[in-house]
């Protein structure tokens, strides 16, 4: 191939390339609007909130009853772990007794 020829062909390569990346990023750019659409549309579910009771499990405190076991959510952290009234710590949903 003379060397026009080759210096065009690798020039529309370059070009088809560019094209292709920008094409990627704009689509990405969609994709991440729309996530961020949706869950400002669907909150998160969090498992407590500040005034609820919560009862530990009963492997976690042998001996005591429920109501010996049961607490008042003072707060609840970003991570997801609670902060209860009377009892010292940081306290992760696998603590409790699932809700009915």
């Amino acid at each position: 191939m003379k060397k026009n020829t080759k210096r065009l062909l690798g020039g529309l390569t370059i070009a088809a390339g560019a094209i292709g990346a920008a094409g990627a990023y704009v689509l990405k750019g969609k994709k991440m609007r729309a996530k961020q659409q949706q869950a400002a549309d669907h909150p998160a579910s969090v498992w407590a909130r500040p005034g609820m009771s919560v009862t530990f499990r009963g492997e976690l405190m042998p001996g005591k009853d429920r109501e010996a076991r049961t607490f008042r959510v003072t707060k609840l952290l970003p991570s997801g772990r609670v902060l209860l009234e009377g009892v010292a710590g940081e306290h992760a949903e696998k603590e409790f007794e699932a809700i009915r």
